[in-house]
C-alpha cells in the first residue's frame, strides 16, 4: 500500500484461518496469524462439503482465539440461516454465491422460507415474491410472470430472482446490523429463523 504505483491504497490484508474440522489444527493457526497484527481476519475452507454443524463448531472454537477489534469474515458462507448463526458466533461480514446461483435456478430468499418459482402452484399466482418487498422485482412483477420468464427461458426471469435475492440478503444484514445495535439480536435471530422455517400460509 505505500508504493505510489498501488491502485487502491486502501486495501486490506486478511489472514485466511484454515485447518479443515480439526479444531487443535485450526486454533494453533489463528494464533499464528494473530501475531501478524493484520486489518482483519479470515475463517476459510468451511463451505466445501462440511455440515452446518461443523462449521458451527469450528467456528465456536476458533473465533475466540482471532482479535476481537478487528472484522472477521467467513468465506464462502450461506444461507440465511448460516449468516445468523455466524454472527451469534462473532462473525462480521460474508461472501457467497447462494443469492445469485439460486436465483438463476428460480430459487428466491423470503422471510417465509425459500420459494422455487419453477413449481407449478405459482403457474397463476399474481402476488410478488414476497409482499412488502422493496426490490425491484417484487414492485413490479408477479411471481406467474417471473415463472413464465423462467420457463421460456427468459433472462429476464433470471435476473429478476437474482435482484430480489440480493435485496434480501441486504435488507437482512441491514437488519442484523439494527438488532446488534438495539441489543436485540438473540430476539430478532429466534424470529427470522422461526419465520423463514415456518414457511408461507
Amino acid at each position: 500500500n505505500s508504493l505510489d504505483d498501488t491502485i487502491n491504497k486502501e486495501q486490506l490484508l486478511f489472514g485466511i484461518n484454515q485447518g479443515a474440522i480439526y479444531n487443535d489444527i485450526r486454533i494453533e493457526h489463528a494464533k499464528i496469524i494473530s501475531e501478524l497484527d493484520l486489518p482483519g481476519y479470515a475463517v476459510g475452507g468451511l463451505a466445501v462439503g462440511e455440515s452446518h454443524e461443523q462449521m458451527y463448531d469450528v467456528l465456536d472454537n476458533v473465533v475466540p482465539y482471532l482479535p476481537q477489534n478487528k472484522p472477521t469474515y467467513l468465506m464462502g458462507v450461506g444461507t440465511p440461516a448460516n449468516i445468523l448463526e455466524a454472527v451469534e458466533r462473532g462473525v462480521d461480514f460474508f461472501d457467497c454465491v447462494y443469492p445469485s446461483r439460486n436465483g438463476r435456478h428460480g430459487h428466491v430468499y423470503t422471510n417465509h422460507g425459500k420459494l422455487n418459482l419453477f413449481n407449478q402452484k405459482f403457474e397463476k399466482d399474481m402476488r410478488p415474491i414476497e409482499e412488502g418487498c422493496g426490490c425491484p422485482a417484487c414492485r413490479t412483477y408477479s411471481r406467474a410472470y417471473i415463472r413464465h420468464l423462467l420457463k421460456a427461458k427468459e433472462m429476464l426471469g433470471m435476473r429478476l430472482c437474482v435482484l430480489h435475492n440480493l435485496y434480501f440478503y441486504n435488507t437482512m444484514m441491514e437488519e442484523i446490523r439494527d438488532a446488534l445495535d438495539a441489543g436485540m439480536f438473540a430476539t430478532y435471530k429466534k424470529n427470522k429463523l422461526a419465520s423463514m422455517e415456518a414457511g408461507e400460509e
